[in-house]
């Protein structure tokens, strides 16, 4: 098997049948892939796809796992060579699986590879930035954003060009693709796999780390494009009503520390 398709489903059913419906709509007989969906414990009843489309195993999880744990769930049964981790509410367009794919089979200095993302109206949605700094989420969430802008946008990348394959700091987690068992610069051999410890949110910035870390590159593709209808869940409240009102913008302040307490405060050198 050469490629296994990792999607979480967690209350998106819809949202998934589009995903799935994209990934079919394209000739990948080239490609010998299995796609493999967990139900992260959220009540969909997803029974009906494995009548609908070939090659699809559905796992239903006990408990909810988290983005991290659910994707490691999928990855344990993967039998595929390479690990292409996908959102549900994500859209593939042509050629975008094969562009990754043969990207990374042809680097090996490369260790996870990444898409442009776009947003369903075909706005650039920006899916690469740097490492962050500590109060980087405090400028992104709250108004000291707008005093220190430069720094805010220098995070996200904004005067980046996104038209060019680029080594980047890390990626957005809504489509990764990375080989299954790795070897590292030294030579030694590991599985990636998310850390559990974030229940959701940095999770894809720790998972690039380590492969930087590993002394492997993290790469921005935009010659492969998947649409990615994202909504920021932490942010849909001012941060002075979210942090009273939200859980979920207590789950994102808890993976901001837990990724400090990890990793530290010093952030690596700049690669741009």
């Amino acid at each position: 098997m050469e490629l296994s398709i990792i999607v979480v489903n967690y209350k998106s059913k819809s949202k998934l049948e589009n995903c799935l419906a994209s990934i079919f709509s394209f000739d990948l007989k080239s490609i010998n892939y299995e796609i493999i969906v967990v139900e992260n414990n959220s009540g969909d009843d997803l029974s009906n796809l494995t009548n609908s489309y070939s090659n699809i195993k559905i796992i239903v999880s006990i408990k909810n796992l988290g983005m991290g744990g659910g994707n490691n769930l999928g990855i344990e049964a993967a039998r595929g060579e390479y690990i292409l981790v996908l959102n549900p509410d994500t859209v593939i367009t042509k050629d975008a699986i094969s562009v990754l794919l043969n990207y990374l089979k042809n680097d090996s200095s490369v260790g996870l590879i990444g898409p442009k993302l776009l947003y369903p109206d075909g706005a650039l949605q920006l899916s690469c930035s740097r490492f962050p700094k500590f109060f980087i989420p405090v400028l992104r969430r709250t108004f000291l954003g707008d005093y220190f802008k430069n720094v805010r946008d220098s995070f996200t990348m904004v005067g980046f060009n996104h038209q060019e394959i680029t080594e980047v700091d890390w990626l957005m987690g809504s489509c990764l693709m990375f080989k299954k068992t790795q070897i590292d610069n030294e030579g030694k051999k590991f599985s990636p796999r998310f850390d559990e410890r974030y229940f959701m949110y940095f999770e894809d910035t720790d998972l690039s780390r380590t492969f930087r870390s590993r002394g492997l590159k993290v790469i921005y593709n935009p010659l492969a494009v998947v649409i990615h209808d994202h909504a920021r869940e932490s942010a849909k409240h001012p941060w002075y009503i979210a942090i009273f009102k939200d859980k979920i913008t207590w789950i994102h302040i808890e993976s901001w520390l837990k990724y400090f307490i990890k990793w530290g405060f010093k952030t690596p050198e700049k690669i741009k």
